[in-house]
Parts: structure tokens; sequence; C-alpha cells
């Protein structure tokens, strides 16, 4: 089938646009510069550019590559980000997840596209309070930090909106924290988690209770490719077999990228240093299950476990 990809040159479009050719999917990538084209082309897929803020530009892009799939991956998460301000560094993306995703869905709606899948994410939207994993049908978290407000809303709009068309199979995959090639949790010594871990500038706040739940970029991609012909519409947590607290992975990948140990900060330094939504995320987040997503997406992580995915997946 012809798969339309926006996102196609982040660290997910790059992991995904291989393995669509390699399951015999005829790909076309969306690109904002026009100096990307020729990567999205060494990748596999036919270069489309276009800016996803513009609707004429999304119009133009469809209608002339005609795409039976949209997969929305387009995220700004470029740079670093100053956890005092996530609202800031986040601004960009939540305009991609409302202005975007309504000028994807309508594009593809006059096209006559038959699944639309986006990414959403289940890193720390969760409800704080109960069990420390979370499924698909529990609520997102009512009251977050008031520097997260924005971007959950702008989660919520996303999932709420896709899931609810009534033209095609709309769903919206909630991946856990990446790690691997091109994300922030890599081998590249500037990927920014990975600076900030080495130089003992990532601590474990409070008691390190939060739950995180983590996914290789690679498994991102598998799942993601999983869902073109498998899953009804809905929300798919798309995440590792293993959520576990702050205390537990980080001192583990901090010892397997050979750096110092984390240091360990009270929550109120923590929230003077850092801010509130530093502290929630460290002390108060809730995990994901990958049940669902690995029942009706017929889907396995290949690292199944961060324990293993630290080893030898951080490449």
């Amino acid at each position: 089938m012809k798969v339309f990809v926006a996102g196609a040159t982040g660290a997910l479009g790059t992991q995904l646009i291989p393995r669509l050719r390699g399951a015999g999917h005829e790909v076309v990538g969306l690109t904002r510069s026009p100096a990307k084209a020729d990567l999205v082309r060494a990748l596999g897929a036919r270069p489309v550019v276009g800016d996803a803020l513009d609707p004429d530009s999304v119009a133009k892009a469809m209608a002339t590559t005609k795409p039976e799939v949209i997969l929305h991956e387009l995220t700004a998460l470029s740079g670093d980000m100053d956890m005092r301000h996530p609202d800031r560094f986040f601004a960009m993306t939540n305009r991609l997840r409302t202005e975007g995703t309504d000028h994807l869905l309508a594009a593809g709606r006059a096209v006559g596209v038959r699944r639309f899948i986006a990414q959403s994410y289940a890193g720390w939207p969760y409800d704080r309070s109960g069990g420390p994993v979370k499924t698909e049908t529990d609520p997102l978290d009512p009251d977050p930090p008031a520097t997260l407000r924005t971007t959950l809303d702008a989660i919520r709009y996303v999932e709420r909106t896709v899931t609810s068309i009534d033209w095609a199979d709309g769903l919206a995959l909630r991946y856990g924290a990446f790690y691997g090639p091109g994300t922030q949790i890599s081998a590249d010594p500037e990927a920014q988690l990975t600076k900030a871990i080495r130089k003992r500038q990532f601590p474990v706040i409070g008691d390190g209770g939060g739950i995180w739940s983590h996914i290789h970029v690679e498994d991102v991609a598998s799942a993601t490719v999983a869902a073109l012909d498998r899953g009804a519409p809905g929300i798919y947590n798309i995440c590792d077999d293993e959520p576990a607290p702050v205390r537990e992975w980080l001192p583990f990948l901090a010892d397997t990228l050979g750096a110092k140990r984390p240091m360990r900060v009270p929550r109120l330094i923590g929230r003077l240093l850092a801010g509130e939504a530093a502290v929630v995320l460290m002390t108060e987040s809730r995990g994901a299950s990958n049940a669902k997503a690995k029942r009706e997406l017929d889907w396995q992580p290949r690292f199944s476990t961060w324990r293993m995915g630290f080893v030898d997946g951080l490449k």
C-alpha cells in the first residue's frame, strides 16, 4: 500500500521508512526542509516538501501522492529542553498535534485515505493516583503541573480527534520514552539526556518513585508498521514490558554509559533547581501497560526491557 509519513526525517521517521519499504509498501515522506529531500530519498521514500502548518501545502502534498495510509509522526523536539519551562520547548510540537493534525486529516479525507495513525505519548500523561501501571482505559492526569497543561491538552486533542473520525480507521499510538539512535538517550555523547547524565546534571529527585515506560526507537517503528493493517480504531500504549521507577533505571543507565551514578536531591531542592514538572516526572508519574498492543497488533518488542535495551540498543 502507499504510506504517507509526516515527519520523515525525525528519529522515528528514519527508522520507519526502511521498515515500511522492507514490508513492501510504497512510501512518501513529508519534510519541511528541501535540504532533507535527499535523506528521504536515500531512506527509500519519495520526498515531498511541505509545511504541515500550512493547510494548502499539506493539501497539495496529499493530492499529488494520494496515499492509502497516513502516519502522523510530526514533532519539533530538537535542542535542549529547559525543564523549568517545558511548555516553551513543546510549543511547536503542540501546534503540530493540533493544527498539523487538522490539516493532515482534512487532506487525507479529501483523497480517501483508509487509515490514519498518529503519534501520542505515554511517558507521563496518566493520572498520578492509583496503581503504578496504567492501561489505555485509565484516565489521563486531571491536574498536571501548570507548565505541562498545554502539552497535555494537545495530546488529548490529537487522540480525541483522530480516534473519532468516521471516514477512516483512526489510531493513536502512545509511545513510551524513546531511547536508541537519534534520540535523547543514545551512544551519541551530544544526545541531550546522555550528555546530562554524563555530567551528573540529571539527578534522582526525592524517592525517585516516578514510573517510566521506555521503548527503543526500533521497537516503536516495528509497532507502527504492525498497526498499518492490525488493530481496531482506538488508543494503544507502545512501550516495553517493564515500567520502572526512576531510582532503578536511571542509575542502571548511568552505569551503562560509563558515567558516575546520578546524584540524589530532595524534592524541595529539585523543585528549586528544575521546577515542578521535573519533580512530578521523577516522583509521581505512572507507567503504561503494553498488553493491548501485544495482543491486538500481534507485536512484540525486540528489547522487551530497558535492562536489555540500554546495554544492547544504545548504538
